[in-house]
């Protein structure tokens, strides 16, 4: 299978930049005016992708007061689920405003559809890319039916066992998915870093043989980063215009100021990757001269013996190399040599290699 995706013309492997998705979540917080602003803040941070999501309550749970319906312990204790997703979703009488913010800016945005009808919706918006979030990983007539629109789809595997992960490969490229990517992701708000197991990135490289990403769920940035040297095509980041602005996700989301971190130095450290190579690179090659090589550090007369009282090594490095030091010393000076001269070939009775 294709080892690459392309979204909006950017073509998303382990051998290109990381592509960064803003994930703007629940973090409007009920406001238009803030998820259009946060749009902003994500082209202006760098980012290549904005995303939403793309439910309602009642696409995603019912109105239920039966204990199975609430939430006990974590960020949202004492909520019910209807209640949560009340709060936290993306109206969808706001998409059509949020895609022509980004489209205005340039900004590639897309979403995390939740059922069919919001398939249906992001459609008519013209969506580029689909992202299935962790909690509907195993939802396979979910992926089957983003899989039929024929455009890339990125999974979440928090949660998932590899059992799990397989199906829903085997469901997207079924249902003709060509371009697919699976995210490594640990489904807790937030996650410590311990707990993220970034070599499994890797194994999933190989175990699942599509493009590999990171959807990161812990207070920084480190990790993220780090996930660049283990192969992360993409990293997923929540992101808010204010972490203590009291929404269902504001507490473990990126602020404006670390979601431009995270774009420019995800990139710088996959530069840092770059290629195997044991040659000199272009700002090594000036300072080579500095290296060690063998000097006289004391005047030595035509036909004296060259002996660790007037041959040394040191910097700079015009001289023989240091490893020649043992061929060096005996040798006699086939003319007077002052000191402070780089040591040559040519100014003893020796022949290279002899």
């Amino acid at each position: 299978m294709t080892h690459t995706l392309s979204i909006d013309g950017r073509i998303i492997a382990a051998d290109a930049p990381p592509y960064i998705i803003a994930e703007l979540s629940a973090n409007h917080n009920g406001s238009l005016e803030n998820a259009l602003r946060l749009i902003e803040v994500a082209k202006e941070s760098g980012a290549d992708a904005v995303k939403l999501q793309t439910y309602t309550p009642d696409t995603i749970t019912i109105d239920c007061d039966k204990e199975d319906f609430q939430i006990r312990g974590g960020l949202w204790d004492g909520s019910s689920l209807y209640e949560l997703y009340q709060q936290a979703h993306t109206p969808w009488e706001w998409h059509q405003a949020l895609f022509a913010k980004a489209k205005e800016l340039e900004l590639t945005i897309f979403s995390s559809p939740f059922d069919s009808t919001a398939i249906e919706l992001l459609e008519e918006l013209g969506a580029p890319a689909y992202k299935i979030a962790s909690f509907e990983a195993i939802d396979l007539a979910l992926i089957e039916a983003a899989a039929r629109t024929g455009k890339p789809l990125i999974i979440s595997t928090g949660m998932a066992n590899e059992e799990e992960i397989q199906q829903a490969i085997d469901t997207a490229r079924a249902a003709g998915c060509q371009e697919l990517a699976i995210l490594h992701c640990v489904s807790g708000y937030p996650t410590p870093a311990k707990q993220y197991n970034l070599r499994t990135i890797n194994d999933m490289h190989t175990r699942f043989d599509c493009v590999v990403g990171l959807s990161d769920h812990t207070l920084d940035n480190v990790t993220a980063i780090t996930s660049v040297a283990m192969g992360a095509a993409i990293i997923e980041k929540h992101f808010t215009l204010d972490r203590n602005g009291g929404g269902p996700d504001d507490s473990f989301s990126l602020e404006p100021d670390e979601l431009t971190a995270l774009c420019r130095d995800s990139k710088t450290a996959w530069q840092a990757l770059g290629h195997v190579n044991y040659n000199l690179t272009e700002v090594e090659k000036s300072n080579q001269v500095f290296r060690r090589s063998l000097y006289v550090i004391k005047d030595i007369k035509k036909g004296d013996k060259l002996t660790e009282d007037n041959v040394r090594s040191i910097r700079p490095g015009f001289g023989l190399p240091p490893k020649h030091l043992p061929e060096v010393l005996g040798q006699i000076a086939k003319q007077d040599i002052i000191r402070g001269t780089a040591l040559t070939w040519h100014l003893i009775n020796h022949k290279k290699g002899a």
